[in-house]
């Protein structure tokens, strides 16, 4: 195998993002049966099953890569397109990222307006947890992504952006309902609120407190937005580790007791993105990274 056929290659990208070979055959504007010999054609040359056939169609390990490398080849041509001053009928420049909810929530949405818009950049946000942003690079959904691990994905550049910091908070009619002395013991027993299920933070800071190995509480109030958890704990829901920029203002309040002052929580960020020479994609790393280093602590 010495090149990878450029229209089958584009074809199975069409598949990936439509979902079936029936849509993907209308956005493509040939046959379903077209589309579908592409695709066996691509799988035999490399030797490999490149999608699982379901409905949605998904992507095997290698088809992941290949639908990477054609989203690259996509982006590289248009940037070429542009330079060349060769007229597109596609529109702004799309961007996907993912990014994680409380970094959209604080500082994320104001890096993006640092962006020159000359030519115009749509972005594409994936919300996702920290720690799985990176899956979606991994799968080439999203060009770049903030997540928690500093080991870059195939074919990407990692950079650290700096700490986002969580400060320990409950309202002050839980804490006088629930806090008892010694309160380690009676925080790691108390309702908590979560992301999600797999939202471990609160049981990491438990268990850093503690020495324990259980964790937070067994009530447990899952609020799956950056805000409605914020709003979750100054109603007295449970406690929680809440964002320092949401946070600070409401215990300056009196709306929250922080719990700890000594023992904020600090989770690293990193910024990785594709090894691409893309125009659109530098001035979104420049913005976020510039962005980064005036919101999170330790910010190089």
């Amino acid at each position: 195998m010495d090149e990878l056929p450029l229209d089958q290659v584009r074809t199975l990208l069409a598949v990936v993002d439509e979902g079936t070979f029936d849509a993907a055959a209308a956005a493509l504007h040939v046959t379903p049966s077209a589309v579908s010999q592409r695709v066996k054609a691509l799988e035999q040359r490399i030797g490999r099953v490149l999608l699982i056939r379901t409905k949605p169609v998904r992507p095997t390990p290698s088809g992941q890569v290949v639908a990477r490398f054609a989203r690259q080849l996509a982006r590289l041509e248009r940037d070429a397109r542009a330079e060349l001053g060769i007229a597109t009928e596609q529109g702004p420049v799309r961007v996907p990222i993912a990014v994680n909810a409380d970094s959209l929530a604080t500082w994320f949405l104001p890096a993006l307006t640092r962006v020159p818009q000359d030519p115009p950049v749509c972005f594409e946000l994936h919300r996702e947890d920290e720690s799985h942003t990176t899956e979606l690079l991994r799968e080439g959904q999203v060009m770049a992504a903030v997540t928690s691990s500093p080991d870059p994905v195939a074919g990407c550049t990692a950079r650290r952006l700096g700490l986002a910091r969580y400060l320990p908070v409950a309202s002050p009619e839980f804490r006088a309902r629930h806090l008892t002395e010694p309160l380690e013991r009676a925080l790691a027993d108390a309702p908590v609120i979560v992301f999600d299920r797999r939202d471990d933070l609160q049981d990491a800071f438990i268990r850093a407190l503690t020495g324990r190995r259980t964790g937070a509480g067994r009530t447990r109030h899952h609020v799956p937005t950056s805000e409605g958890f914020c709003d979750a704990v100054a109603a007295g829901l449970g406690w929680g580790l809440v964002p320092e920029p949401q946070a600070a203002s409401l215990v300056r309040s009196g709306a929250l007791d922080l719990l700890f002052p000594d023992r904020p929580m600090d989770v690293p960020l990193y910024w990785q993105q594709w090894k691409l020479d893309s125009p659109a994609l530098a001035a979104v790393a420049e913005a976020v990274i510039a962005t980064a280093a005036e919101a999170l602590h330790g910010s190089s």
